[in-house]
Parts: structure tokens; sequence; C-alpha cells
């Protein structure tokens, strides 16, 4: 295998297009009864939408609906949190704040996977409880207006290398209330996976400047000249590109790390991309968080509908809880699935496709374009949502399947 070989595999898989692509052929496949796990039952896709229209009425009556971010995290219990932010960042130009705000999406989106059905967070100023992606979308805001990632005791309001370099699994469970009595998966795991990025920015000054802060994206993704806009897969790129070597999978072809990106036996592609099927759920997620930013500081960002839907268990669970995929044993329901396993891997892959086929049937209920209500905004309204009613409406809120995750997929 040459270094080249290898390199081009990579840029291959870390495309929205691989990703999609591979997603419908399994999806093609299920619906012909050729998958081993899954069956595909279309006549119950309309209870999904049905189920989806309703949250998305209730949540957006007036379909003024924002994009699905780690942003609506940080309004959770009614508190505009990001206006308070942007009151502390009042004395900063546009771009100044675009890099806070970029610091704190990047931070927090990796410190956004499971957090188990035990731990909360409980808000001093406000009096309320948080739980899971709102408990810690709620955690990190505090942690980061704290100076929790910072190195500078006198500029708290920013992430930087020697700072993340500095963060101990203790400190962050200071920050986030953690303890025997209140116990968040994963912790160990995301302290690395932060630690990780310190040391990915301090590696790359050309794109996260000195001292290395995520919020050099911007500056590295904003053109000097001519019209300030960015394309969303660019912002994705670059995150693929300058953080391939953050994630704790071990997935690899040669010295090219592939970060969410698993084998399925089904899955074709030319020369070494051959069996991967590639997700970048947690950059997608980041990809998606980091539209307003960039959109606040003037820089619209285009194309929006280049990225995928989040494969994760609430979007999952919105289709095995509408019937709209069902698994060949029902037994596997009991037990535990590691996130490499082909069953989960197939499960994300028709997650995203399935939901491919579901925003536009989404849209035509609510009687709106993909203009007004891009992927972004049904994920929102929407899709996420709806599959936290049905999870609660089902199983107390826990997932439809048990999986083993360490912290960075789900």
């Amino acid at each position: 295998m040459s270094t080249g070989e290898a390199d081009g595999a990579a840029t291959l898989l870390r495309t929205t297009a691989a990703v999609r692509d591979r997603a419908t052929a399994l999806l093609q496949r299920a619906r012909t009864g050729d998958s081993a796990w899954f069956v595909v039952d279309d006549e119950s896709t309309p209870a999904a939408v049905a189920e989806v229209v309703t949250v998305t009425r209730e949540r957006y009556p007036h379909l003024d609906i924002p994009f699905h971010s780690r942003w609506r995290h940080f309004e959770a219990g009614g508190v505009d949190r990001t206006a308070e932010l942007d009151a502390l960042l009042s004395a900063r130009d546009s771009s100044g704040r675009a890099r806070a705000m970029v610091d704190l999406a990047v931070v927090s989106v990796l410190l956004d996977a499971g957090a188990g059905p035990d731990w909360h967070y409980d808000e001093a100023v406000s009096g309320k409880r948080f739980e899971r992606s709102e408990g810690l979308g709620v955690a990190s805001w505090h942690a980061f207006v704290d100076g929790v990632f910072s190195s500078d005791p006198d500029d708290p309001l920013r992430v930087d290398a020697e700072g993340l370099a500095a963060l101990t699994p203790a400190r962050l469970a200071a920050a986030f209330q953690i303890g025997p009595d209140n116990p968040l998966v994963g912790v160990d795991g995301r302290v690395e996976l932060l630690h990780r990025l310190g040391r990915a920015m301090s590696a790359q000054p050309e794109t996260f400047g000195s001292p290395g802060r995520p919020g050099g994206l911007f500056d590295r993704l904003v053109p000097r000249n001519g019209p300030a806009t960015v394309a969303a897969h660019d912002i994705l790129s670059e995150l693929l590109r300058s953080l391939s070597r953050i994630w704790l999978a071990d997935n690899a072809i040669g010295d090219q790390p592939l970060g969410d990106c698993w084998r399925h036996r089904a899955v074709t592609g030319p020369g070494l991309t051959d069996g991967w099927m590639p997700f970048h759920k947690l950059s997608q997620w980041l990809t998606y968080s980091l539209l307003e930013p960039f959109g606040w500081a003037g820089v619209p960002v285009t194309g929006l509908d280049a990225l995928t839907a989040l494969p994760e268990y609430r979007n999952g669970g919105l289709l095995l809880d509408t019937g709209v995929l069902r698994l060949r044993d029902p037994d596997w329901l009991g037990s535990s699935w590691a996130v490499g396993d082909e069953l989960v891997v197939e499960w994300r892959a028709l997650t995203v496709a399935l939901l491919d086929d579901l925003a536009p049937r989404v849209r035509d209920e609510l009687g709106v374009d993909a203009t007004r209500m891009p992927l972004a905004c049904v994920l929102e309204g929407g899709t996420w949502a709806a599959g936290r009613v049905l999870a609660n409406r089902h199983r107390g809120g826990l997932p439809p399947l048990v999986v083993v995750s360490d912290g960075t997929v789900f």
C-alpha cells in the first residue's frame, strides 16, 4: 500500500457523497431482503412522517425552525445563554466574537456523546436540572464561561491547546458535577479526546493559530477577498482534514486515520475504500453547530444539504419505533452491541438513507420547501425530537438498542 493510495482512500471517505452513496446502497440491499440484520417496511413511513410533523408543529407552530445545532442546547430551560455570552463578548469585534463562539461550539460538541441515564446537571442560576444532551450543553457552557478550557486566567472565554492539555478527569468531573451518585458515561474518553484536540491544534498553527484555538478555523475558512461566504462541506472537509487524528477509534487505512468510519462486508467501493462505511457523525454535528457562529459574524454558510442526517440513536430510534426498520431477530433488542458491530453500522447507514427519503415527505406535509426547511431544520423540527418523544413513550427515554460507546460516537 502506497502513501498516495492511503491518502486518496481517506480523502474519498471524508466526503458526504461517500456517506450517502454507501448508505443508499445498503438501503437498496435491505429493501430487496438481502440484509442479515434489518427488514425495511416502507408502508410504515407515513407513520414516521406523522410523528415528525406532529412534533415539529408542537415545537415550532409558526415553522420558524432554527438549525439543528449545539446552540439549541444552550437554550435549554428557556434561558438565552447565547445572548448572555454575546454580552460577555461585547468588547470584541465580530471576528473575535466568532472565534470565541467557535471555541465553545467545538469543545461542547466534542463533549456531547451519550451521557447515560443516571447523570444530570443542576444549574445554580436558574435552579433547573438538565439531563442528557441539554445537560451536557449547559454544563459545557458554564465550564467555558468559567475558563475551564483556557490557559489564561485573564482571558477565560476561550479554548486553547495549553488549557486542554491541563484538563484532568477530576477537573471535568468537578465542572460537570460528576460523582458516585451522578455518573457520566465515558469521562476518561472525553478528556482524552480534548487532549488530542489540543495536540492537533498545537501541531497545526497554520489552521489554528498561535496559541492554538478552535476559533482559528474561522480565520482559516473565511475568504480574505471576495464574497464572505463559506460552503458547509468546506467546513466539514477542514474539520476532517485537521482533526482526523483526534478520534479514539483506531480505524485506519495505512497511516491515515478514518475516525467514525466502520467495516461492513456488503459495502463496496474503489480500491482501499472497499468495505468501509463512513459517517463522521460528530464532525457533521460540529459543522451544523458552526453554521450560526459564522452567520452571526456576517459569513453565511451555503450548501447546507450537502451534509447528511446524523446517524445516532434518536434519529435511528425514530425508524425502529415507527416500524420503518425492524430487526430480523427481536431478541437482539436485549443484547449489547459495539459501535463497530455490523448491525450497528448498518442501522446507522439505513438511518442516513431513510432520513433523506423522509425529509421531502415531512416538508410536503408541512407545506414548505427545502429552501425554507433544509435538512438541518428537518432534523431540529423534527426527526431527532420525535425520536426522543418515542423513546420516552416506549422506554423511559432509553435508546432502542444498547450500544457500548467510548463517548465519542453515540
